[in-house]
């Protein structure tokens, strides 16, 4: 079974990054068990979220959904500085208010399109404010740290929320043509059997030709690609209160102990476990923890 694909599961309900890169690299597709703000600061990088590929500009800020697969590649060794904030959805549904739901822009949209704006200086300005709070307060055992950071990261929630509302903002989208009708064909045809095979014979090339497209705009081998949407449709059954019986055959899998080996590789636990835990989640206080990573200082 391929590895470029992997679940990362984040254990913090608010996990503030804010790293700088010297080294080229790419990461691997990957989702989250949370929400992802990403805001782009400098270097040259493209930016990949499920079907679409963004050549990054200072100021693109984009909100990532638990269910949309995304990795950045890093075209050179220039410094690449990004802040990223990864959220529980409890923790967001405890900020919000029956008038103001926080998650908005982050669930009512289409899966995979929306999830960019470009910042002007003075919003851009605005957001670096509240991200200084944030890391400011999060790395501190002062009395009242807490609350206060839990101010800023509500009122950053709101401006992003209000420009995603009045969002004309039209990417640029430099995904091939190629790799996103072999996704969307995938997705469609997901609980059926896929074969490189059948894919190549959808879009009249050869099956050599399509899956180095693939991998190479992509960084997945299809059968990843394919392995990580049966995955995410088995998590969703099992939440929805499905046996795991029904959720493996549902979900496009064949073989009932495959199910099981591939899930708790990719999950990190069993398919049994996390049914037990979406069934058995609470919503927990704002005395979450808080990790905070930043960029060395200059």
């Amino acid at each position: 079974m391929s590895s470029d694909y992997f679940y990362d599961p984040i254990k913090p309900e608010l996990l503030y990054r804010h790293p700088l890169t010297t080294y080229k690299y790419e990461s691997r597709y990957h989702r989250h068990n949370g929400y992802e703000i990403y805001l782009f600061l400098r270097g040259h990088v493209h930016f990949y979220v499920d079907h679409r590929c963004y050549p990054m500009q200072r100021g693109d800020l984009l909100v990532i959904s638990p269910e949309e697969m995304h990795r950045a590649l890093i075209l050179d060794e220039s410094e690449y500085e990004r802040i990223t904030i990864n959220l529980k959805k409890e923790y967001v549904s405890q900020l919000s208010t029956v008038l103001t739901d926080l998650l908005s822009c982050f669930d009512y949209r289409p899966e995979g399109k929306g999830n960019i704006i470009h910042l002007h200086d003075d919003q851009l300005k605005q957001l670096l404010y509240w991200t200084d709070q944030i890391e400011k307060f999060a790395d501190s055992r002062a009395y009242g740290a807490d609350v206060q950071t839990n101010a800023a990261m509500a009122q950053l929630l709101v401006l992003i929320n209000q420009w995603f509302q009045h969002n004309s903002y039209v990417p640029q989208d430099i995904m091939p043509e190629l790799v996103c009708k072999t996704m969307a064909y995938i997705d469609k045809h997901i609980t059926q059997h896929i074969t490189l095979g059948k894919l190549a014979e959808e879009f009249y090339m050869n099956s050599t030709s399509v899956s180095r497209q693939f991998k190479k705009h992509t960084g997945l081998t299809l059968r990843s690609y394919i392995l990580s949407r049966r995955i995410e449709l088995a998590k969703l059954l099992l939440t929805d209160g499905m046996s795991i019986t029904d959720a493996c055959f549902q979900s496009g899998f064949s073989d009932y102990a495959n199910f099981i080996r591939s899930f708790t590789k990719i999950v990190g636990i069993s398919p049994g476990k996390y049914k037990k835990q979406r069934r058995e989640a609470t919503v927990p206080t704002l005395s979450q923890q808080l990790v905070i990573q930043t960029a060395p200082k200059n």
